[in-house]
């Protein structure tokens, strides 16, 4: 049974809800589509390809630098203690709620969400309006990945040593502390591909050859994406596998290293005085929050091409912990790598300068950049990353594509005419987005937008989903959809985690906020300003989104919000409120 809801004129002459009982799954879609919304949803051809699709999604870059670097800045092991809990209170239950959501809804963040609660369809609109930033971005980061993919077909590798045009006075072949010193895979970053500036505030000039393999990233996107579910099913066997094939080919090669033991025994034996600091916690919830991908978008809207039934635990299950132990791999295989540089260098472990991107782009082309067949070793880990990076990126992409697909149906197809060409459109529009980030600034504009968007506005975008699906709609309504789709309700445990613990932790770690810095370079206070406008440009939409639907409905403000108090403001299959979508 679901619930229907309808205004009608009581006989003093005010507005009053009424709600009744209908069938099973009372075609929510039919009371609610009309002409400018897709007649039919395509679903995946078969249901691995979600599977696939949404871990390709979850298991990211983050899994192969963020983790390691975190993991190795709060003690190594000790950090795995918080991070396997925040797995399984917060990482778990949430992404539970949102396939819940896509699926029973099946339709996009911006639909879904404002079907859950039109009081706060603002938050559907912010998780398009993250996604689209975050792919502006993200796409340079599969630029690198390009970059670097094509230098690796050179003999030697142009990291290898310090005989180059680039390197300057103070390059040094093996890493080092020494702020007198750089390496050569640091000068290859910093001063070949990037040709970075001292700062923010030097613009440098456009980097054309960044600027011309970022064109051929977004055409790679674009041929993923633009038959919809069918092509990217497709893609995904593909590139949510092959990063493990190589995961573990590099494991194997790292294990036989001298040296590699103590890097692994690093990873795995805690320094457990670290958990004592609440920043590791910190640092442990936002990590599985952004590594799975919860408040996106992605996977909600990914979810909305499922099959009504389909078992939304069992994809939950397999995408947080296959999530997860890619992480732990890949701390397993970079570790190795330090413990080899550590060896080269006769220092231990604990000395090696790692941070941020340079986990990535320095630290491990230096390491195999003395193993035999250094060649080949940089074409298959490079191309890992692009396998990495180019799932992320086309579903932040799809979640676009879909939420506009499912609001504007009618005038985006008599617009553009076929759904390809307005693929090409957003692609296009987000490519122009990116170039700031492949000047010689790209690295500091990068570092900004990934800071505001990935961790500011994503725990309000997070606690206002939370609050809008558990708290306002319910745990209990939503449990009864669960049910309806899989003929059993949410547990005490998942009840437990969305009304109390998943809130907990948001309100913590947005309260840890700290401003954005590069390395040691600090930006200057204008620079913030522009990243808490960056923020804006996406958590704007959630008072908007309010106040629009204050304004539309009828009655005072005080009479709107008692009547969605008393009769769950936020109920499904509620036509009036579709309008107002």
């Amino acid at each position: 049974m679901s619930f229907h809801t309808k205004w009608k004129q009581s006989g003093n002459g005010n507005q009053e809800l009424s709600m009744e009982f209908r069938p099973r799954r009372a075609t929510m879609l039919t009371q609610g589509a009309d002409a400018d919304q897709e007649p039919t949803r395509p679903t995946w051809s078969r249901q691995i390809e979600f599977t696939l699709a949404g871990i390709g999604c979850a298991v990211g870059l983050g899994n192969v630098w963020r983790f390691p670097y975190l993991c190795y800045r709060s003690g190594g092991g000790a950090f795995l203690v918080p991070y396997l809990l925040m797995l399984v209170v917060l990482g778990i239950p949430l992404l539970y709620m949102e396939l819940t959501v896509g699926q029973y809804t099946r339709r996009g963040p911006v639909l879904a969400l404002a079907t859950v609660c039109p009081l706060l369809k603002g938050v559907g609109i912010a998780s398009v309006a993250i996604s689209f930033i975050m792919c502006t971005y993200y796409n340079v980061v599969i630029t690198w990945a390009l970059y670097y993919l094509f230098s690796s077909f050179q003999a030697p590798l142009p990291w290898q040593n310090c005989n180059n045009t680039w390197n300057t006075p103070n390059c040094t072949n093996h890493a080092t502390n020494s702020s007198y010193s750089s390496t050569a895979s640091q000068e290859f970053f910093k001063y070949k591909m990037l040709e970075q500036t001292s700062g923010v505030e030097d613009t440098g000039v456009l980097r054309w050859d960044l600027f011309l393999i970022l064109i051929l990233a977004w055409i790679l996107i674009y041929f993923c994406i633009f038959k919809g579910v069918k092509s990217t099913g497709k893609v995904v066997y593909f590139t949510a596998l092959f990063p493990y094939v190589i995961l573990i080919a590099l494991l194997i090669n790292n294990t036989q290293l001298p040296g590699a033991l103590e890097g692994i025994k690093f990873f795995i034996v805690p320094v457990w005085d670290e958990l004592l600091s609440v920043e590791v916690w910190v640092n442990a919830a936002a990590q599985i929050f952004n590594s799975i991908g919860i408040g996106f978008g992605s996977l909600m809207a990914m979810s909305s091409y499922n099959d009504f039934n389909n078992n939304i635990l069992k994809d939950t299950l397999s995408i947080s912990i296959i999530n997860s132990i890619t992480s732990i791999l890949a701390g397993f295989v970079i570790f190795s790598a330090f413990g080899y540089m550590s060896y080269l260098q006769g220092i231990p472990v604990s000395d090696l300068a790692v941070d941020g991107p340079g986990l990535v782009y320095v630290v491990y082309p230096q390491a195999f950049a003395n193993m035999p067949v250094a060649q080949l070793w940089g074409v298959l880990f490079f191309f890992m990353l692009l396998c990495l990076g180019l799932d992320s990126e086309f579903a932040m992409v799809e979640v676009m594509v879909t939420s506009l697909m499912d609001q504007f149906y009618k005038d985006v197809i008599h617009i553009f005419k076929k759904k390809e060409l307005f693929v090409l459109a957003v692609c296009f529009v987000a490519c122009l987005f990116g170039i700031p980030c492949v000047m010689q600034v790209g690295i500091y504009v990068f570092q900004l937008m990934d800071h505001y968007t990935a961790i500011v506005s994503i725990m309000f975008l997070a606690f206002f989903e939370v609050m809008a699906t558990c708290w306002i709609y319910g745990v209990k309504r939503l449990s009864a959809n669960l049910e309806e789709m899989n003929g059993h309700k949410a547990n005490i445990f998942f009840r437990l985690c969305w009304l109390i613990v998943a809130p907990v932790i948001l309100i913590f770690s947005i309260i840890q906020f700290k401003p954005a810095r590069y390395g040691e370079y600090v930006f200057p206070p204008w620079a913030q300003g522009v990243g808490w406008i960056i923020a804006l440009a996406s958590i704007i939409w959630i008072p908007l989104g309010a106040i629009h639907t204050l304004w539309v409905l009828p009655g005072s403000i005080m009479e709107v919000i008692s009547k969605g108090q008393r009769s769950s403001l936020c109920t499904f299959h509620c036509p009036h409120l579709w309008k107002l979508c």
